[in-house]
């Protein structure tokens, strides 16, 4: 311990003794240490720490593999979820669910559009919670009319009824229909989302219980203790296989896909986060590079010390622990101040991380993160000072004690190439992070010009749910909806405004099989599924989309009028190819059925992006909003003069108000938030992966700085002599910029091909653009040789100057 102490007392003042060179080696590793901290940080919370439920390895999320459709995590009816439940041996429960939304009027504040989950009692028992205060629904309050109860969240229970401890057994009003409160939640417990404030058991209707083809529901299960993942896919897969054959008309091409509950939160974050976890561990090695390359420099000039000290009886592993100590230190105040960083960075990341990123609040340096920390800290000393600590330990001590004996030593030679080596690995991992850089980058460029066939600028939305209890008549829904309008249309600032029931970018609508008349039915396994939007007869002008072909509903599209349907352009180009699509019929269902309905195509307009940019465009149908008379509705504002829509919050919800004082507005967002929701985790990405490549551009073109600098140092005397001898300054520039700009080079192509082999692993982020876009290739590695250049030629030019007559005094 003495003899560490004194080796850390001599670090220390060696420290100390070169300020400068100090603190260019702690910045670098600290921007190194500092970035795989930060992002480690999201890494743990997101994908390494456990899911808040208990043994949650068990919890599986059971999807239909639904094949025509290509959805293999589509949603199931209720009497296959039954069947799943009572026929399987490999789950010890199984739990339905859909999410589920409901106005509140009661508790403090206004009206409020709470967020929430109807579910079989069951749900419970898999999540294995049990509520803080009261109780669970039962078995019992599964049924209909036994229903009318419900649990609520921690939060909920502190936002609306002041933490009430009498709240148990209160009625409350949801949706204007009275529900007894019989339970309160844990405050970290959450599912199906973080946002969920209340329970309430399913409770299907009669005519669902036995419809096969209502898929409606999301299912999960806890696997029994013992019971591997594959063992349940196999034992699943059998009982669909099982319903394909007795119910075909329902289930032919239906399968099932068992997905952990931790891959359903994190899936798909996570190969972003591995990347950029990948990204910064580059950044590392870069910084490692440039300090060693540092201190090999500083072991150079230190070699006559180190040459005393072996003479002097010291061994080789004590002048490597020296080394290796005044490491170390560098390394920890590199990691204090990184943490320092990581810590500034994370609140700073934590507001460009997208809202719906699973577990953004748990995101905190906590002591695995900090270990991790020390961790780096260690490995980060070893690889940066063992090459420089092992080539110390070895002097030659008759041509180091010599005076100037060590120039042009084969040690000296040997450092050299060590360090040029380094700057080539540096140039080549930087190469690589810029060009995965440059990928994000055009790719978000593409993402922002993409035609998402409808204009976003200017558009306010706001969602409303009418409860079915105080509108149950389609009449009185119309008439709410025809108020609505004639009031907005009147309100200052709005250009004009119209509805649909899921707006595009929200969510998916609801969707049905359809027929087309004097065609044969499509036969089960063949069924296509279109979504069903009801929209307000201006709902297009609104939203700017072109309309191709017929005419846009009208004031006349009314329940009294023939039922009129509107196509988009990849339905019409699908199942009309070649021949005019209006005047058509379609029916949604069984053509046979004796109730049939047909609706005739009277327009098709331009295709709509629904979920987002890169998913596939569907065949959509839209129906008159007066027609379907739907509870639920998305309203779409468009401001007047190219104003801020965000402005007209107040006015559209005083509008609804004033027509019902209970109606609340929910999920206010202008389309461009919309927007920017959908494409944060890509501008998260271009912004990350653009720092590190940036940081790595600045600490490569300081590592080819520092070899030339102290190459130009080392050759002071050779280049006198050349320039004694007649060389010109042009020669000497084009000597020392060409010996750089070779490295460079060897680190540019090693570069190369490394980036055509990893940059196909972020094939996934990148939208419009190809892994190997050779334009990116090229215009990347164009500008790391200019960078390149340019901390070539700042050396190039001390050497142009050198004096021939100093030169040769030189030493």
């Amino acid at each position: 311990m003495g003899t560490l102490v004194q080796d850390l007392r001599y670090g220390v003042r060696m420290m100390l003794k070169k300020p400068g060179f100090s603190i260019i080696a702690i910045i670098a590793l600290a921007l190194g240490i500092g970035a795989n901290t930060a992002i480690f940080s999201v890494v743990n919370a997101v994908l390494l720490r456990p899911l808040p439920f208990a043994d949650p390895d068990q919890l599986v999320i059971v999807w239909m593999d639904n094949r025509p459709m290509g959805m293999n995590e589509d949603i199931h009816s209720y009497p296959n979820f039954v069947d799943y439940r009572d026929q399987n041996k490999v789950f010890d429960k199984l739990a339905a669910y859909r999410g589920a939304s409901l106005n509140l009027t009661t508790g403090t504040g206004e009206p409020e559009r709470i967020l929430g989950c109807s579910s079989t009692s069951s749900l419970f028992e898999v999540m294995r919670v049990a509520p803080a205060m009261g109780r669970a629904f039962t078995a019992e309050e599964d049924q209909p009319g036994h229903d009318k109860v419900v649990v609520i969240s921690y939060g909920l229970w502190q936002r609306r009824f002041g933490a009430d401890k009498n709240i148990i057994g209160q009625s409350v009003p949801l949706n204007a229909t009275p529900r007894t409160v019989i339970g309160v939640m844990p405050p970290d417990f959450s599912f199906p989302a973080k946002d969920t404030d209340f329970w309430i058991p399913l409770a299907p209707e009669p005519e669902l219980v036995g419809q096969r083809q209502a898929f409606w529901l999301n299912v999960i299960g806890r696997l029994k203790p013992g019971v591997k993942l594959e063992e349940a896919r196999a034992e699943m897969g059998t009982i669909a296989r099982r319903l394909e054959q007795q119910y075909p008309e329902a289930n032919t091409n239906f399968g099932v896909n068992l997905v952990p509950l931790r891959d359903q939160t994190v899936g798909q974050v996570r190969p972003a986060l591995l990347i950029l976890l990948g990204a910064v561990a580059f950044v590392l090695l870069i910084a490692c590079a440039n300090v060693a390359n540092l201190l090999l420099g500083r072991a150079a000039a230190r070699e006559r010390e180190f040459a005393i000290r072996v003479a002097m009886g010291a061994g080789r592993l004590r002048i490597i622990r020296q080394l290796l100590v005044e490491s170390l230190l560098l390394a920890g105040l590199g990691a204090a101040l990184g943490v320092m960083l990581a810590m500034w960075g994370l609140d700073a990341l934590k507001l460009l991380m997208p809202s719906d990123m699973p577990r953004l609040d748990q995101i905190n340096v906590d002591a695995r993160v900090l270990a991790f920390t020390l961790g780096v800290s260690c490995l980060t000393a070893i690889l940066f000072g063992l090459v420089p600590a092992l080539q110390a330990s070895r002097p030659d001590l008759n041509e180091t004690l010599k005076e100037g004996g060590n120039k042009g030593s084969t040690r000296g030679v040997h450092s050299r190439r060590i360090r040029r080596l380094l700057v080539v690995s540096e140039v080549a991992l930087a190469l690589v992070l810029l060009i995965g850089a440059g990928l994000l980058l055009k790719s978000f460029s593409r993402l922002q010009k993409f035609d998402l066939g409808f204009r976003p600028d200017g558009l306010l939305t706001a969602k409303l749910q009418l409860p079915g209890k105080k509108y149950a008549e389609d009449n009185q829904i119309r008439l709410f909806y025809d108020q609505l309008f004639e009031r907005l249309k009147n309100t200052p600032g709005v250009e004009s405004a119209g509805a649909i029931t899921s707006v595009f970018l929200s969510k998916t609508a609801n969707s049905s099989y359809f027929n087309i008349e004097g065609r044969p039915a499509f036969q089960a396994g063949q069924r296509v599924e279109t979504p069903i939007d009801a929209i307000s007869p201006n709902y297009f002008q609104v939203m700017g989309t072109p309309l191709l072909k017929g005419r846009a509903f009208n004031e006349q599209d009314t329940e009294k009028t023939p039922l009129v349907v509107i196509i988009n352009e990849t339905m019409a180009r699908r199942f009309f190819a070649g021949e005019d699509p209006l005047g058509k019929r379609i029916t949604y269902g069984d053509p046979s059925d004796k109730d049939v309905r047909w609706r005739e195509i009277v327009g098709v307009i331009a295709d709509q992006r629904r979920t987002g940019f890169d998913s596939e465009v569907r065949s959509e149908t839209f129906l008159p909003l007066a027609q379907t008379a739907p509870g639920r509705a998305t309203l779409v504002v468009r401001a007047a003069g190219g104003a801020d829509p965000a402005g007209l919050v107040s006015s559209v919800r005083a509008a609804v108000q004033s027509i019902d004082p209970e109606q609340p507005l929910y999920d206010i967002k202008t389309m461009n938030q919309w927007v920017s929701e959908i494409i944060a985790q890509r501008r998260l990405n271009m912004i990350l992966l653009g720092t590190f490549a940036v940081v790595a551009l600045l600490l490569a073109a300081v590592g080819i700085y520092g070899v030339m600098s102290y190459s130009v140092a080392q050759r002071t005397h050779e280049i006198g002599i050349r320039m004694a001898l007649g060389a010109q300054s042009r020669d000497v520039l084009r000597m020392v910029v060409g010996q750089g700009m070779g490295l460079t080079l060897i680190g540019i192509g090693i570069g190369l091909l490394g980036a055509f082999a990893l940059t196909r692993l972020m094939s996934s982020l990148l939208f419009g653009v190809s892994a190997v876009d050779p334009v990116t290739f090229l215009a990347v590695s164009a500008l790391l040789s200019a960078v390149a250049l340019l901390a070539c030629y700042i050396p190039a030019r001390r050497a142009m100057k050198v004096d021939p007559m100093i030169a040769l005094r030189y030493e």
